[in-house]
């Protein structure tokens, strides 16, 4: 069960729940792109960790990279059959937070305001 600390699906959801490896399956469903193109795809994201993302959602085996033999070195990053079975979670999630965003910000503000922090 996931909520026991031994069950190997909490390493899975501890990559899953990142928010870089979220909006990074989100444009890979579009369709394969290069490096750079992520990196401009996912506004924010650093070079770091861009790579270490993709390293980890290569190894859960959701991405798949692809190196061209070319000068300069050409690599793609594409979704898996894996990592493709995912989109329809990760945009309902992603629908979600959109759709609920101005009412989650008021809860934070209000709890804010009760306690006397600021985010």
């Amino acid at each position: 069960m996931v909520n026991d600390r031994s069950c190997p699906s909490r390493l899975i959801l501890d990559h899953l729940a990142d928010k870089w490896a979220v909006l990074i399956v989100v444009r890979l469903a579009f369709g394969t792109l290069r490096f750079a193109e992520l990196r401009r795809a996912v506004d924010g994201i650093s070079q770091k960790m861009l790579t270490v993302t993709l390293r980890d959602l290569e190894r859960d085996g959701l991405v798949t990279r692809k190196l061209y033999a070319s000068v300069p070195p050409k690599v793609e990053y594409s979704l898996t059959p894996l990592g493709s079975s995912l989109v329809e979670k990760v945009n309902e999630l992603c629908a979600w937070a959109e759709a609920n965003s101005a009412e989650v910000l008021k809860a934070r503000e209000r709890f804010d305001r009760r306690n006397g922090t600021r985010a």
